[in-house]
């Protein structure tokens, strides 16, 4: 079956129900090799990608990644990205925020770390917290003095308009977002914690506090619902991938961040005139 990124787009201003998209599908890969070998081939073509964008200097990409609890985030973002050089790409976690961070707008502590031209940058976590987990737990604007406000529908309504005039803007000075809701269902993640407790190098990545929040599952798929759907736009799409399988989470991950730079349609800069001069007087003093 052939893979295209669209299939898995959310159309911009629609209604999103997470219980219609699938947590899992047909695999694109016939064996762990097929797998390893396509990944392969995706990473060189984003290597080359990722070359051409810095050369051309013209674009930057924000790659963020979204995912309930044991989604897989760390791994997709180590493995699709493995072959994209540290020179031109950075990750930024987004935890809990700090205290100053908090006397800021929501939107704030993000512009710090966006990525400059030629440049990719990955949120693992992003802005988007802020109309997540904080729409989860209302309790949490008391941090930013917003206490009252999380009731209100139309706090919400205003804060995704905010961020869609944020990212339009981004898009208006050259910077393409790419956003990605690794989906897995609840049983998924149960199996992924109780992992993490048979794998002693996975230990501590987990606590009481992430089985507690299980028993938010319906909140948060709520969230995400209306999330993804007032802020997917055309410039600033949303992908919702089923992440079940890890393997095929990759490879459409893979799939839908070269896609996106192909779009871009970049080519190494064409030498001026004077340009060419000058790589001549270069080699005529390399030849001597």
């Amino acid at each position: 079956m052939k893979l295209h990124s669209k299939r898995f787009r959310v159309r911009p201003g629609g209604r999103v129900d997470l219980r219609a998209w699938p947590t899992r599908t047909k695999p694109h890969y016939q064996s762990k090799e097929h797998y390893h070998r396509l990944l392969g081939e995706h990473a060189a073509l984003l290597s080359a990608q990722q070359h051409v964008l810095y050369a051309a200097n013209q674009y930057a990409v924000l790659l963020i990644f979204q995912a309930m609890d044991a989604g897989g985030k760390d791994g997709v973002i180590t493995h699709v990205m493995s072959g994209v050089g540290p020179q031109g790409c950075q990750v930024f976690p987004f935890k809990q925020p700090s205290l100053v961070e908090w006397q800021h707008d929501f939107l704030w502590r993000s512009t710090r770390d966006l990525p400059e031209r030629g440049q990719i940058a990955i949120f693992n976590r992003s802005y988007y917290e802020e109309v997540l987990i904080v729409r989860v737990h209302p309790e949490l604007l008391r941090h930013e003095g917003l206490g009252h406000r999380g009731r209100d529908p139309e706090f919400w309504r205003d804060r995704y308009r905010s961020i869609r005039a944020f990212e339009r803007h981004l898009h208006d000075n050259r910077t393409r977002v790419v956003k990605i809701y690794l989906h897995i269902s609840n049983e998924e993640q149960r199996k992924r914690l109780l992992a993490r407790i048979e794998e002693p190098s996975k230990n501590w990545k987990i606590s009481l506090a992430d089985v507690e929040e299980r028993k938010c599952w319906t909140a948060y798929t709520s969230a995400y619902e209306a999330c993804l759907g007032a802020t997917s736009t055309h410039h600033s799409p949303w992908y919702v991938v089923p992440a079940d399988d890890k393997d095929n989470a990759r490879l459409i991950v893979s799939r839908i961040v070269l896609d996106s730079l192909q779009a871009l349609r970049l080519r190494y800069p064409t030498p001026t005139a004077a340009r060419r001069r000058e790589l001549r007087a270069i080699r005529a003093r390399l030849a001597t």
